[in-house]
């Protein structure tokens, strides 16, 4: 398909992978078109802005005049209509992660940043650190494909005529076709492994299942390769102890090939040393708090230092690091009550956010406002762990299991056990069953000084707006 323009419709266009998908087609030259059950930002206002129209919901009819190739989207299957009418009509099909390797990865070098938490923020590191690399050696300049959008570029893909493609990988699976997970597709040359845990409880039946799963990824690094790996998990220690190339642990043990030394949060900045091979080798600053960021710019700076980028670059890039949209955003600061959002699909994730805010806030009084989304939140499999990471919350308040209906009755997440586990270690909870009703029994009780991180991995119901909205008629009553 390379070098000639095709129409090309990708179903499921709205999820964030696809969407920067999207984005690089187009710049190849592509007439790219988009359906989705329903659009939501960040990703729909990224379509928006490239003039890429998307179509909503699901229909046969989007797929008229029929598509030169359809690229299906890993959260379809049999049933759906656009998937039936390519299988009826044979229109040529494929999946994200096949057709990003098939367009895009081939002749270049790919760098993958894969794991169960971290993934995205390291993966936007890694692509700002070669960034400011290349202001010195333009041939370093990056192409990149990002599950978010990273703050530092206002997008979350680019594409340059140079050898280094970074990639986040993914380990959910690839399509209804391709059970396999994403990251199967894209061979690293390289490759940051972060975190190993349960996660995807619908398609991952235990641990053992996922570390298997990244075991593969690194048995596809070649002997010339580098893996850095963080140290302090033994299932990623597990997960790398057979690779044939190189591998380098970055973390806080006394071991470790790249050591985090002297952390401390100084004027609202982190700041860290990191010893190389057991010698000081670089003091970094950001403005990114939390003992995970830190881990996650170590894993950027290691591979970006394996890679032959200049210390003096990775230090000012991570310096100038901004984040990346949905990771401890400040969306608003109404009254001397900030709100925040954070994509949370997991305990650990949820866990390492506030205790960052801790960090950042130490003063504050933290509402952890969650909405059970991901698949594996509204499973019971995890619920424990939930109730540990929301207990550095001084309040919690729970939605409803997004779209209970969906998953097996002896499987769901029962938030109002949670609630009433929370309550009994002390942790004040309320459950509520929607985001109307979380905004009418917060908003008249927050105060200057709180912090209100909400926690989705999805749209949440408009919450983002609704809260804010709320909270300034409260003040401009007040004021009247």
């Amino acid at each position: 398909m390379t070098g000639s323009s095709r129409h090309i419709h990708l179903s499921g266009i709205c999820g964030t992978a696809m969407a920067s998908l999207a984005g690089l087609l187009q710049l190849q030259g592509h007439r790219i078109t988009g359906s989705d059950k329903a659009a939501y930002p960040p990703m729909s206002d990224l379509l928006r802005s490239l003039g890429i129209p998307v179509m909503e919901p699901y229909s046969e009819s989007n797929l008229t005049p029929a598509p030169d190739l359809v690229v299906i989207g890993n959260a379809l299957s049999r049933g759906n209509p656009e998937v039936e009418r390519v299988l009826d009509e044979r229109i040529p099909f494929t999946s994200m992660a096949a057709l990003l390797r098939e367009e895009f990865l081939k002749g270049r070098s790919p760098l993958v940043v894969a794991g169960t938490h971290g993934k995205t923020t390291t993966t936007s590191m890694l692509a700002w650190i070669y960034q400011v690399a290349a202001r010195e050696n333009s041939s370093l300049e990056p192409s990149f494909l990002i599950g978010g959008v990273a703050e530092n570029f206002g997008a979350s893909f680019q594409l340059r005529p140079t050898r280094s493609f970074i990639v986040e990988g993914d380990e959910y699976d690839t399509a209804f076709f391709d059970k396999g997970p994403k990251f199967l597709h894209y061979f690293p040359d390289a490759l940051i492994l972060t975190h190993v845990e349960f996660d995807h409880a619908d398609i991952y039946a235990d641990l053992d299942q996922v570390k298997t799963a990244f075991k593969r990824l690194v048995n596809l690094v070649p002997r010339r390769g580098l893996i850095v790996a963080y140290d302090g998990s033994p299932n990623v220690t597990e997960c790398v102890s057979r690779a044939f190339c190189p591998v380098e642990r970055y973390g806080f043990t006394e071991n470790a090939d790249w050591k985090i030394r002297n952390l401390r949060h100084e004027s609202g900045r982190v700041r860290w040393e990191v010893l190389r091979a057991g010698s000081p080798w670089a003091e970094f600053d950001m403005h990114l708090a939390g003992e995970h960021n830190v881990l996650n710019a170590t894993a950027a700076a290691a591979l970006a230092a394996g890679q032959g980028i200049p210390v003096e670059s990775i230090t000012e890039a991570l310096s100038t690091f901004k984040s990346v949209k949905r990771r401890l955003e400040v969306l608003e600061e109404i009254n001397g009550i900030t709100l925040i959002e954070d994509f949370a699909h997991h305990p650990t994730a949820i866990h390492e956010t506030l205790r960052a805010l801790r960090a950042i806030y130490p003063s504050g009084r933290i509402w952890a406002v969650l909405e059970p989304r991901s698949n594996t939140l509204r499973r019971k499999v995890l619920a424990g762990d939930l109730v540990q990471s929301l207990r550095l919350a001084d309040r919690a308040v729970l939605a409803a299991v997004y779209q209970q209906q969906r998953i097996p009755e002896a499987e769901r997440l029962k938030p109002d056990e949670v609630v009433r586990d929370l309550n009994a270690v002390g942790t004040p909870a309320e459950l509520h069953a929607d985001a109307d009703s979380i905004v009418a029994a917060i908003a008249p009780r927050l105060a200057p000084g709180d912090v209100v991180a909400i926690l989705s991995n999805g749209g949440f119901d408009g919450i983002y707006q609704k809260l804010p909205a709320r909270l300034r008629e409260r003040f401009a009553a007040a004021d009247a």
